[in-house]
């Protein structure tokens, strides 16, 4: 459908008279630029730019103005990231594809991700490696772990998602930012420690292990022993000042994976302590910080459920905030799966105005923020 009933296309690009990063609206019609709409006073979000003195697009996109500009916080699961680099390096590359998508649609995109198979992956290696004397290898704090996994995890991201730009010829920063999450040094989680990391180990190994480190252990749903750590509530984002910045030069950021690397403050500074951040928990605060207008919480399903996986099983489309408690307190969402999701995008909602959550999956992401699919919630 034309645009204004004029332009059959409008497609962003790089203002040509102050050569400012936030572009022009420009509309196109039959590939000639006709009519220019503002430029950085504007503010809309730069996609293209074009190349030729004819002002004819190269590799030009359509712009899906619904979404606008909107400041999106997108929270990836890390069980979607595979379980080994190579995996990852392949499934980051999908992710991208879908990511892009929502750039192109006019989104101004944060990303953040999980990292529990990452960070058991390199907890485990180093403790096997460390146990062999002749290996001569370290032993690793956890929180060290935590911020290993976020490093290699977010460069595979950044990486996968500049390269799809430039597939498409967009021209757009992307940024990959290690992050450490403050956390309270009283928080309840810390006096019974849930969350199970590191290898198996059998009880008197664990034991053993907890008499002369001071670890908690804990059984693993009967699959053997292992250490457990605290997954305290994030209360504040140490690098945020840093992430605002790169938002509001036009950036791409990969921020916040894992979680953030928990930290507690002390006389001293800030100090690395073991735990582990719900990933969705740390979104949802981010978004809170950036005064985000959508949180999209991505996971295996296109739309939150009640009664998942039964006969009867419904889908939801919308539900209120209200709503969305009432539900939890019927016990219609599991712990440690839809759970902590709902809780995060009612967390995000209630505190900014105007603000929305949407629960769906990677593949229709860009589709939900059209308002097509997912699971929407709001205030009311």
């Amino acid at each position: 459908m034309p645009l204004f009933g004029i332009a059959e296309s409008a497609v962003f690009v790089t203002c040509c008279a102050c050569r400012c990063r936030m572009p022009n609206l420009v509309l196109v019609q039959r590939e000639r630029i006709i009519s220019v709409f503002g430029c950085h006073i504007v503010g809309f979000p730069r996609l293209l730019s074009f190349s030729n003195e004819e002002g004819r697009s190269k590799g030009a996109v359509v712009a899906d103005l619904s979404i606008g500009n909107k400041l999106v916080v997108v929270a990836l699961g890390g069980n979607a990231l595979g379980e080994t680099p190579e995996e990852q390096i392949e499934l980051t590359k999908n992710a991208a594809k879908h990511i892009v998508d929502m750039v192109v649609d006019g989104a101004r995109v944060v990303v953040t991700h999980g990292n529990g198979p990452q960070v058991g992956m390199i907890s485990n290696a180093f403790a096997v490696a460390s146990a062999d004397a002749a290996a001569k290898v370290a032993s690793m704090d956890f929180p060290e772990c935590g911020a290993l996994s976020q490093g290699y995890i977010g460069y595979h991201i950044a990486q996968a998602i500049t390269n799809e730009l430039s597939f498409r010829g967009i021209e757009h920063g992307v940024a990959n930012l290690s992050t450490q999450t403050v956390v309270a040094i009283d928080d309840p989680a810390f006096s019974d420690p849930t969350k199970p990391i590191g290898a198996f180990m059998t009880e008197e190994e664990a034991r053993d292990v907890a008499d002369s480190t001071g670890y908690a252990v804990r059984e693993d749903a009967g699959r053997g022993w292992r250490r457990v750590v605290a997954s305290p509530r994030p209360q504040r984002i140490v690098e945020f000042d840093a992430i605002r910045s790169l938002v509001d030069q036009d950036y791409i950021v990969v921020a916040v994976g894992g979680g953030g690397i928990p930290v507690i403050e002390t006389e001293q500074g800030y100090r690395g302590i073991p735990a582990v951040i719900d990933k969705d928990a740390s979104a949802a605060l981010l978004a809170r910080m950036l005064g985000a207008d959508t949180l999209v919480i991505l996971t295996a399903v296109e739309k939150v459920c009640m009664r998942y996986g039964k006969p009867d099983q419904s889908e939801i489309d919308a539900m209120s905030t209200e709503y969305a408690r009432a539900l939890i307190d019927e016990g219609e969402f599991p712990a440690g799966s839809m759970l902590p999701k709902v809780e995060a995008c009612i967390g995000f909602v209630e505190e900014v105005t105007d603000g929305s959550a949407l629960i769906t999956s990677l593949e229709r992401a860009a589709a939900g923020l059209r308002g097509e699919t997912g699971t929407v919630i709001r205030q009311r």
